[in-house]
């Protein structure tokens, strides 16, 4: 699953080359050698399964091998209850990752029911939550989150200008974009964006998000409005 994830795209780009790599462990290499699997019945009866605490920590063992010093590793698992991943993380989590002394990340991927909790209070510094949904497993949640941080690393999107002007970067939603055809359908691009006048733009665009985002995300413009009053 991963292996297409970073060969194209934004994250491709980036960990096409020395920049950075995705090493990824199959927790079934590291089952006590009297049980195949990666996973047990939870305890006090109820559906599903649970990742096992001994497989985990076997895997996280390893990777701390390749490190002199791991504390400076973050280990991340992703779950529901976690912090919601924002933009405001993704800067923050790139920062971390380039940074001179930059942390390497060990990402878990939950299945079944969840992992065994005694894993997370022993091994688990950050716990993420991609939103308040339930996927059957972690993979497309640590998938969003590199992919999420990855695009405010230098060098992986072609312009700067392409992450500033997105979404929730002011803390509003991205107005409309269009593109040729001139008219569609019978509906014209708005005049002000063939003008030419680029403060004219500028001033367009800004109303668009202010509206989009108050009529699309009235919770974010509630913010967006409660933040701007205390400046």
């Amino acid at each position: 699953m991963f292996e297409s994830f970073i060969d194209v795209g934004v994250v491709g780009r980036y960990f096409d080359g020395v920049n950075a790599e995705i090493e990824c462990l199959y927790l079934g290499d590291f089952s006590p050698k009297s049980f195949k699997g990666a996973d047990g019945a939870p305890y006090g009866g109820g559906p599903g399964m649970v990742m096992r605490a001994d497989v985990l920590e076997g895997a996280i063992k390893k990777v701390f091998s390749n490190y002199s010093d791991p504390s400076n590793l973050e280990v991340i698992y992703t779950a529901p209850r976690g912090e919601e991943l924002t933009n405001k993380m993704s800067r923050k989590l790139a920062s971390d990752f380039t940074a001179a002394k930059g942390k390497d990340f060990v990402f878990i991927c939950g299945r079944y029911e969840g992992i065994d909790e005694r894993f997370i209070e022993q091994y688990v510094t950050r716990i993420i939550s991609i939103g308040d949904f339930v996927l059957s497993g972690g993979e497309l949640a640590v998938m969003t989150i590199i992919d999420s941080f990855s695009r405010f690393i230098d060098g992986v999107l072609g312009n700067s200008e392409s992450f500033e002007d997105d979404s929730f970067e002011e803390g509003l939603i991205e107005g409309p974009s269009y593109t040729r055809p001139e008219i569609f359908n019978g509906v014209k691009v708005p005049d002000v964006l063939l003008s030419g006048n680029h403060k004219l733009i500028n001033e367009y665009r800004v109303k668009k998000k202010l509206e989009f985002t108050k009529k699309l995300r009235p919770d974010l413009y509630a913010l967006y409005e409660n933040n701007r009053g205390k400046k």
